[in-house]
């Protein structure tokens, strides 16, 4: 996305444009252990392909689906998590296209109109965005089954041939459609993570499998046609996405031509979207009610149940971290905006008990490693008893923080533990006075300007401090260098400096 400053000016570009954006979010409920519709193992991910597979999820003639009720538990907890109303009567319908991920020309799905009934409709989430809240509504959630895989040799324009796998075929899916509500690339990014929140907490989705939460994106801009963007998998890429085509649709527009209603591919690899196909219009898809499913009956005392064994939600989550804990809510809601996050966090204070410390390590240094080699927590090799190892070390003072900043990210990496870093890097702290003492003395020989400063200024004292960290690769007391740095200061006020002669300091700094 650039710099800051490029984020920003591209932002303000866009609301100029009046930009309306709406998401259909499709979430694999990965909780559950067999497909949508049949028996057949929903664990796809590294297996053989086209090996969990039967004739129901084939399409073969005279195959007859039956409905995972435990899909249903989760959809319509997840419904209910998003403040929709819930159908007490809903319907499947027939989605009918040729394409090669559907082995039986349809997709087995829901539709709101032609009198057929989704899982739950009219909803809403709130998302807060630069300091103001916004209320994103959701028009629908509904359950369908996902197509096959397609695989390609390289970017898709370029590929000489797609395979398919069809061990996806069937699984779970949610579909969750947005208001065209959202106005930036921004504010897409921010309603996913919390709905990806919101769904890991309610423990039916994992968002850290590859595809498991997929994006199309509609977006049109200064009231121009509807363009949809087709199967982004991640927040980055969605933002990312959305800001390009927002500038291809903007300079169309300044040229005076026509942004044509159609659907694009975004090239991850490009980072542009290219065309794929004329928008369908929905009686291009010709539905009709899915003549082998009875329609669904949801009673009042099912709901209930339902709400009755509802977890933890992220919002009551922000609110008792900033209870039990006393952080700030800025604090908790980015640990709460991740559960694996918020799951590590509460794990660490459960056998260290300094919360705000290990907020500040985990949403600083631990984030920071994460994001730089674009790895999910789930991923790293970290755990809570190596992060509060670490802090311990610092706070008895075997280590200082500098030492702990460079160590971290060999944690997430190497899953070595901080003691043993330290001891193969020789990293323990330098506590000895008058080791600390001889390298003041080097520093201040070789830095008499920076002395002078100190002298009439108290904020240069941190430039000599930052030096002789320098020197020791972050290895020395701050405490005793600051003390040391100030005491031999004092002695020399009020009389001309004269750096200290003397030998080089001692051998293992």
């Amino acid at each position: 996305m650039g710099t800051p400053h490029e984020a920003a000016a591209q932002e303000n570009t866009m609301k100029e444009w009046r930009t309306r954006i709406g998401l259909e979010v499709h979430v694999q409920l990965t909780a559950l252990k067999t497909k949508l519709f049949c028996g057949c193992s929903a664990d796809y991910r590294g297996k053989p392909p086209n090996t969990l597979v039967c004739p129901v999820c084939l399409g073969l003639p005279g195959a007859l689906p039956v409905l995972n009720r435990k899909a249903l538990e989760y959809a319509v907890m997840a419904a209910l998590a998003l403040n929709c109303k819930v159908s007490r009567r809903m319907m499947f319908f027939r989605k009918n296209y040729f394409y090669i991920d559907l082995p039986k020309n349809f997709q087995i799905s829901q539709y709101d109109r032609a009198g057929g009934v989704p899982l739950a409709t009219d909803g809403f989430l709130h998302i807060d965005v630069d300091g103001r809240r916004k209320k994103v509504r959701i028009r629908r959630v509904h359950l369908e089954e996902d197509p096959g895989r397609l695989v390609h040799l390289g970017p898709i324009g370029e590929s000489p041939y797609t395979l398919v796998d069809y061990n996806r075929a069937g699984v779970a899916l949610l579909e969750i459609v947005t208001e065209p509500d959202l106005e930036s690339p921004k504010e897409a990014r921010i309603f996913l993570r919390k709905l990806r929140s919101i769904l890991e907490h309610l423990g039916i989705f994992d968002g850290s499998l590859e595809g498991a939460m997929r994006c199309d994106a509609n977006i049109s801009i200064a009231g121009g046609a509807r363009v949809e963007i087709k199967n982004i998998s991640s927040f980055k890429e969605v933002e990312r996405a959305l800001a390009f085509e927002i500038m291809r649709q903007r300079d169309l527009l300044e040229k005076g031509l026509t942004v044509r209603r159609e659907t694009r591919h975004w090239d991850e690899v490009r980072r542009i979207t290219i065309s794929l196909r004329t928008k369908e219009e929905e009686q291009d898809y010709r539905y009709f009610p899915e003549p082998d499913l009875v329609p669904v009956v949801i009673t009042e005392e099912f709901i209930q149940a339902i709400k009755d064994r509802m977890p933890e939600l992220p919002e009551e989550r922000v609110q008792r971290f900033m209870r039990e804990y006393g952080l700030p809510r800025y604090d908790a809601e980015v640990l709460v905006s991740d559960k694996a996050l918020a799951d590590f966090f509460e794990q660490c204070v459960a056998l260290y008990h300094k919360p705000k410390v290990i907020s500040n390590w985990m949403m600083s240094d631990l984030l920071r490693s994460l994001y730089e080699h674009n790895l999910e927590l789930s991923e790293a090799k970290i755990t809570p008893e190596h992060l509060v190892e670490m802090i311990r070390l610092i706070d008895e003072g075997v280590i200082s923080g500098k030492i702990g900043k460079r160590i971290l990210p060999k944690m997430v990496l190497t899953g070595k533990r901080p003691g043993e870093i330290v001891k193969e890097e020789g990293l323990v702290k330098i506590t000895s006075r008058k080791l600390l003492e001889e390298l003041v003395d080097q520093v201040f020989r070789e830095n008499p300007k920076a002395v002078r400063d100190a002298l009439q200024n108290e904020k240069a004292i941190h430039y000599l401090i930052g030096q002789l960290m320098r020197k020791t690769r972050g290895k020395a007391d701050p405490q005793l260098t600051n003390q040391i740095i100030r005491e031999k200061l004092e002695r020399i006020q009020g009389s001309e400096f004269r750096p200290p002669p003397g030998p080089s300091p001692s051998e293992g700094a």
